[in-house]
């Protein structure tokens, strides 16, 4: 019953993985048409990621009240009636009310799954679990791209998801029985009363885990969200196979975890992050050459490749770095910022190249990558002086 309870949670981030990447390989297409500005996805991307700040600050108290299962099962179901709503929708401003319950249903069950898993499964089912995610954002480019080079447009790629995701959230209300005896986290062995925030804050070493969860997401929602307009704007691929070229980064990052749930448990969360940083290095370079745009392909499969360990390893060297009496309201501080790298940095890139040029994407990624490197780093020295 346990596994087949493991199997749900993957299905769950599965649904949080496939709206992710759809408004990136869309938009080229749906600005057009709803006569919004470039940049104004920014703003979109800026919305979903408020909502998920709020709900992920207030998932503990959620979890508690609901459980697990229902803020699974809710959650998903209001990311698909949002992107059903984005299929109708005919105005930016619409795209934007929208955008609220797409945001709040894609955070609430992510600090309580996140948890979850840190605490009871080793490093190799954290990095399987985000693979489901990557799983899920790899789907939807191709999805978004299949409909957009049928001449089928842009809102039939947002309804077909949609339907996914309705499928899914059909699944994980029949799962409920499943949660009735984990739904209330006051079971766990492991449950403390949440710490305040100002509580938390004072903990060492919090503020450098934040700012590297602000720095990586910094990097992989700029990255994923503009691939295809920076193919499209500054090296001039078509629309149609920009969204395709798009979707490598994520196929990157989904068989890059799966790839490191074999060797995680051996080589440790600290290497892990190690090495995800160079790989997102090297990717950062092939995209800044001046080569042909195979290159640039290439280079944004290796980006999603190096990105694919750091998140995961991340999260769940959290209960050893801060202790698992504290691990679950540092998790739900770590996605706020998380989020907050996600909210406020593509919408800043998005200013950045309209007014600038578009060629700056590399630069841009590679700062973040560097950010999320060194506080990782730091992290690591602290915990290491304290032991």
């Amino acid at each position: 019953m346990a596994s087949f309870l493991l199997a749900i949670i993957y299905l769950a981030f599965i649904s949080l993985g496939l709206p992710d990447s759809l408004l990136g390989s869309g938009w080229p297409a749906m600005h057009t048409e709803i006569g919004a500005q470039i940049s104004y996805a920014g703003i979109i991307s800026m919305i979903i990621a408020g909502g998920t700040i709020v709900s992920s600050l207030l998932s503990d108290k959620l979890t508690i009240k609901l459980g697990a299962g229902k803020v699974t099962a809710i959650s998903t179901l209001l990311t698909a009636v949002a992107l059903l709503g984005f299929s109708l929708s005919d105005s930016f401003i619409l795209l934007c009310i929208l955008s609220v319950p797409y945001g709040l249903g894609a955070g609430a069950i992510d600090a309580a799954l996140n948890n979850y898993v840190a605490l009871h499964y080793n490093s190799r089912h954290m990095s399987w679990l985000h693979c489901f995610w990557g799983v899920g954002a790899s789907i939807s480019p191709y999805i978004m791209s299949f409909a957009l080079s049928n001449q089928l447009g842009w809102r039939q790629g947002y309804s077909i998801v949609s339907y996914i995701q309705f499928g899914i959230t059909a699944i994980l209300f029949l799962s409920l029985p499943l949660w009735k005896n984990r739904s209330n986290d006051k079971n766990d062995d492991n449950y403390e009363a949440p710490l305040k925030l100002t509580e938390a804050f004072k903990i060492k070493g919090v503020w450098m885990v934040l700012l590297s969860f602000l720095g990586y997401c910094g990097y992989e929602t700029t990255c994923g969200l503009w691939a295809s307009s920076y193919l499209n704007e500054y090296r001039g691929v078509d629309p149609e196979t920009a969204a395709g070229f798009a979707s490598f980064f994520y196929l990157g990052i989904t068989f890059g975890r799966f790839l490191c749930g074999f060797i995680a448990d051996r080589i440790g969360d600290k290497n892990m992050i190690r090495l995800g940083s160079l790989g997102m290095c090297l990717g950062i370079l092939l995209i800044l050459l001046p080569l042909q745009n195979e290159f640039a392909l290439a280079g944004l499969l290796l980006t999603g490749f190096g990105a694919a360990p750091v998140y995961p390893s991340i999260i769940h060297a959290t209960p050893d770095n801060f202790g698992k009496e504290n691990s679950h309201a540092i998790i739900g501080i770590q996605m706020a910022a998380a989020y907050t790298g996600s909210t406020l940095m593509p919408p800043l890139f998005g200013f950045l190249g309209e007014h600038i040029t578009m060629g700056i994407y590399p630069f841009y990624l590679l700062f973040f990558a560097l950010l999320c490197f060194i506080m990782a780093e730091l992290l690591n020295k602290k915990v290491k002086t304290e032991n």
